[in-house]
């Protein structure tokens, strides 16, 4: 890291896993906490969160130096590594709690997830249109502790070998001048 002050960039798109794995490879990300945000319960459990009554989504919270990755740079990354096009869905994932979602931290950071998503909708990559929510955070709940960096953890469970390593092997092709360290 560079040593300048870090930001804060908090994303859901499906399952927080997911995306944990793929942003930690990052050059310019110094942390990585999965948990839940956007929704009205306070301190919600994974359970409460699965149970689709909290209004909470499955987040990350990224901790990234802006003078080595740009928040919009974080937002590419985000939008080629689930699909922004499914409201409420990734793959085989279904609830509220696997929405797209940027939850931003300043106005800033709305204004240029309003950029991001206008340049990916101008691109056509995905060819339907972006459902991605764009809120203030009011809260940020951090999971509980199995949550954090899981696919590190228990890379021979069947979810981590079926559902992230595809994308983390996406993520790290397309990307890889911007991995910590080379692909494996």
């Amino acid at each position: 890291m560079s040593g300048t002050a870090t930001e804060l960039a908090t994303l859901g798109g499906g399952c927080f896993w997911c995306l944990d794995a793929v942003f930690r490879d990052l050059k310019g990300v110094s942390k990585v906490v999965s948990g839940y945000a956007g929704g009205h319960v306070e301190n919600p459990t994974y359970e409460q969160v699965c149970g689709k009554g909290t209004g909470h989504a499955e987040v990350v919270q990224v901790t990234y130096d802006p003078a080595e990755i740009a928040y919009a740079d974080l937002l590419r990354v985000f939008f080629t590594i689930h699909d922004p096009t499914t409201k409420d869905r990734q793959g085989a994932d279904v609830g509220p709690q696997y929405r797209s979602i940027i939850l931003t931290h300043s106005p800033e950071q709305a204004r240029i997830a309003g950029e991001v998503m206008a340049e990916i909708t101008a691109a056509g990559i995905w060819g339907a249109p972006l459902v991605t929510e764009v809120e203030r955070l009011e809260r940020f709940w951090p999971g509980e502790a199995e949550h954090q960096d899981y696919f590190a953890r228990t890379p021979w469970s069947g979810y981590c070998r079926v559902v992230i390593a595809p994308k983390v092997a996406k993520f790290r092709k397309a990307y890889a001048d911007r991995l910590k360290r080379p692909a494996a």
